[in-house]
């Protein structure tokens, strides 16, 4: 392999788990710096991919500030007082009351106003959209009435063509649509002048590390000169359901939040780790460079996707830090390889 590296970053989704990769984040840009590499990050990373809030924090970074197009919309500082002290305002519990005005079957009523989110993502991100952004970026998502996956990039198709085009704002709030959470996105599809309904891109791929290569070989990077920085935001591998449990919870069982929406929680747990596997066997044979996986457990009651209570904000920085502790060679040589790209 001759030539400048090429790093991609992909972020899975897992809610207010998000602070664990922003964590990680700020202690590579910490390194970063310490190397004399003081760019923002954008600058070191060619893709940056996310699904849900792994696409929160992915647009953060590689969106223009709507103010200073020259700028990142959101730094490591930011993002990180989002998931310690904004998300409290996210996800706040609409009351009774309120559901019921929203929706006389208040039952079958999302959980969340999606309004709190939606004001962050426009004081944000403006109305800058995908094809402005700081560097590759990939969203996922998935179209509930075309009944397919979306990918929202500024890369190629298949074809060389343009892909079409959304706002940032917009294409954060449909990667971040989780199903019981919040309402699907209609988002505009700036490219044809229709609107997409979306939902959450975890539902179909909460870790994105294949789809971001994929949209590396459209581009006709060298698999050669590739390395994947993928990072999870934790697993509860050692809470599992019992039959007695999962016997006794019927339909409305499997998606209540009480029970921490066991579904959707398999869901993405099983495809997180499916993609994980698939990709540091896969990948290699593919002809690219490295794959590094950082990932970690999460101690009980920790794996709610809306758990925003001090508490466990302080145990996922506790899962941070382990991960931080026990890779901190690797985080070493990741800063050293890293180099600001020259585009």
């Amino acid at each position: 392999m001759t030539g400048r590296r090429r790093f991609i970053l992909a972020i899975d989704g897992g809610g207010i788990r998000g602070l664990v990769p922003v964590r990680i984040l700020e202690t590579l840009e910490a390194r970063l710096r310490a190397l004399g590499k003081s760019a923002p990050m954008h600058r070191y990373f060619d893709m940056i991919a996310g699904s849900s809030t792994g696409g929160l924090i992915a647009a953060g970074l590689a969106a223009p500030g709507p103010d200073d197009l020259g700028g990142q919309a959101a730094g490591i500082t930011e993002l990180r007082r989002f998931f310690e002290v904004d998300a409290r305002d996210v996800f706040r519990r609409k009351s009774l009351f309120e559901r019921f005005v929203a929706n006389p079957r208040a039952l079958f009523d999302e959980r969340y106003d999606e309004r709190p989110l939606e004001r962050i993502l426009k004081d944000q991100l403006g109305w800058t959209s995908l094809q402005s952004a700081l560097t590759r970026i990939v969203l996922t998502a998935y179209d509930i009435e075309r009944r397919e996956a979306v990918f929202m990039t500024n890369g190629r198709q298949s074809d060389g063509s343009r892909p079409d085009d959304y706002y940032f704002w917009q294409a954060v709030r449909a990667t971040t649509a989780a199903p019981v959470y919040f309402e699907p996105m209609r988002a505009e599809n700036l490219t044809h002048g229709d609107e997409r309904v979306l939902i959450d891109g975890g539902v179909v791929m909460n870790n994105p590390v294949l789809a971001a290569y994929l949209e590396a070989m459209k581009l006709g990077w060298s698999a050669q000169e590739i390395t994947f920085l993928s990072l999870g935001t934790g697993a509860a591998s050692r809470r599992g359901y019992t039959f007695r449990e999962a016997s006794t919870w019927g339909p409305l069982g499997w998606l209540s939040p009480g029970n921490g929406t066991p579904l959707l929680s398999i869901l993405a747990h099983g495809q997180s780790t499916t993609a994980a596997y698939q990709a540091e066997r896969l990948l290699p044979a593919a002809g690219v460079a490295e794959v590094i996986r950082l990932d970690g457990d999460l101690p009980e009651g920790a794996e709610a996707l809306d758990n925003t209570r001090p508490g466990n904000i302080i145990e996922l920085n506790g899962v941070a830090d382990r991960i931080i502790r026990d890779n901190t060679l690797t985080l070493d040589r990741i800063a050293a390889e890293m180099s600001e790209r020259d585009d």
